[in-house]
């Protein structure tokens, strides 16, 4: 068993609260499409191709919504106030489920300008539900946020980006005199029966990942056989992701599971002081990526304000900080990442990937029936 070390400790991954917005969800598939949106309000975000300096004087407070492992430089939110001329107020109503289910209700009466968090495997329901105005920055990163783009969508700017992975504990192989697995379906063989820790599609954000992971691999028709042989397999299916590293983890927490999901940037962060290598490692053929976006909110009351903070999220120095701030990739390409990064935090060549629209369409089935399969 290997030694605990520092981990990537990706808040926003730990234990995303996702239950609440999956029961809005279901709700809403049985009871049919949900209202619209209200109407735009005559503050309310202009036309795609507009600037902040094309509508609006910069002045006042301008309020981001994001969740709570939100993280910024002091420094550097202080420059950008005071270029600006505006004051950053921040409210996170939760983990990134509660983050989508807010924006949702309050769409109406929005709870700020500018939201960010929102990733790729409900960005398509927060969009469909009219949360956000039209903005297409022209920030120097913007060519690059493009590439992630939701088709169709000119509201949503991705801001980072990361592989949701299995990760397993090195060191336990190796002093077991074992093959470790690499490959989804090796998580079902009999040599790793009881070896793995997941946390749920309903109740965290890696989870739902790895889920869509699944019906990428194996096909609407084929995940749920799939699952059924995780579960015969005694795969552990926790609430979150920090009680599946920190708990159930060999590395994490001193658990006996020595396979967990995780991400791609987790094992530079298992390096023990004064060693040269991770304990730990990706299995990047079983790698799901997931984007975060940030986008103006319909009826923000400063939508000028609410732009020029999305330009910031994409300004290079915004944009340097991500790896170390928040342990995900940012999407300039003209970022350095740390050396450490570059030699034991590869990406996955070819990711698991699924249509938006096929996740749109396919999510609240696919969560009942992966609920069904694990709670037996």
């Amino acid at each position: 068993m290997s030694t605990t070390t520092t981990p990537s400790a990706r808040g926003r991954a730990a234990g995303t609260a996702l239950a609440v917005t999956v029961a809005l969800a279901l709700a809403a598939c049985a009871a049919g499409p949900a209202p619209g949106p209200t109407g735009e309000s005559p503050s309310a975000a202009p036309s795609a191709s507009t600037s902040p300096s094309d509508t609006a004087p910069l002045a006042g407070t301008v309020t981001l919504v994001t969740h709570d492992s939100f993280a910024v430089d002091e420094a550097l939110l202080a420059e950008f106030e005071a270029r600006t001329g505006l004051t950053v107020e921040q409210v996170a109503p939760g983990d990134g489920g509660a983050l989508v289910n807010q924006l949702i209700l309050t769409k109406a009466n929005p709870l700020g300008d500018v939201a960010y968090g929102v990733d790729n495997t409900f960005a398509s329901r927060a969009v469909a539900e009219g949360v956000f105005a039209p903005y297409t920055s022209a920030a120097p990163a913007a060519a690059d946020a493009a590439a992630f783009a939701l088709p169709g969508d000119d509201t949503l700017t991705a801001i980072d980006y990361s592989d949701v992975c299995l990760n397993i504990d090195d060191g336990f192989f190796a002093d077991a005199g074992l093959t470790p697995p690499t490959t989804l379906e090796d998580l079902a063989d009999g040599d790793y029966a009881g070896q793995a820790v997941v946390p749920g599609a309903t109740t965290s954000s890696p989870g739902l990942a790895f889920l869509l992971a699944t019906v990428a691999k194996f096909g609407e028709d084929g995940w749920q056989d799939y699952w059924r042989s995780l579960v015969a397999n005694d795969v552990k299916v926790v609430p979150g992701w920090s009680d599946a590293y920190y708990t159930d983890f060999t590395v994490g927490g001193g658990g006996d599971r020595p396979i967990v999901l995780s991400y791609a940037s987790s094992p530079p962060f298992t390096v023990p002081e004064g060693g040269d290598e991770p304990t730990t490692s990706a299995l990047l053929d079983t790698c799901f990526r997931q984007v975060e976006y940030a986008g103006v909110l319909a009826g923000a009351k400063n939508p000028a304000g609410a732009q020029a903070l999305v330009d910031f999220l994409l300004s290079e120095e915004f944009q340097a900080g991500i790896p170390e701030s928040m342990y995900v990739y940012p999407v300039s390409s003209a970022v350095e990442l740390p050396a450490e990064w570059v030699q034991w935090a590869p990406l996955a060549d070819a990711p698991l990937a699924l249509d938006p629209a096929a996740i749109a369409e396919g999510r609240d089935a696919w969560l009942r029936e992966w609920a069904e399969i694990v709670t037996g």
